[in-house]
């Protein structure tokens, strides 16, 4: 299983602070299965620069 190994799995994302400082991504499938990741905030900010610069090479990808 890789990256771009489709699956037909539905799950929620919540992401937010916790009450102890840190950034939790809490993932949650249909099937109940959940995992909770807690990331410092300044990890949270490298995650979110990761998902940004994804997002913008996604863009120039043909599909």
């Amino acid at each position: 299983m890789g990256i771009n190994t489709e699956r037909d799995i539905e799950a929620n994302l919540q992401i937010g602070p916790t009450d102890k400082g840190m950034v939790r991504l809490f993932i949650e499938a249909t099937d109940g299965t959940e995992i909770p990741m807690d990331f410092e905030p300044e990890e949270a900010e490298e995650i979110a620069e990761e998902i940004r610069a994804a997002a913008q090479a996604a863009r120039h990808v043909k599909g």
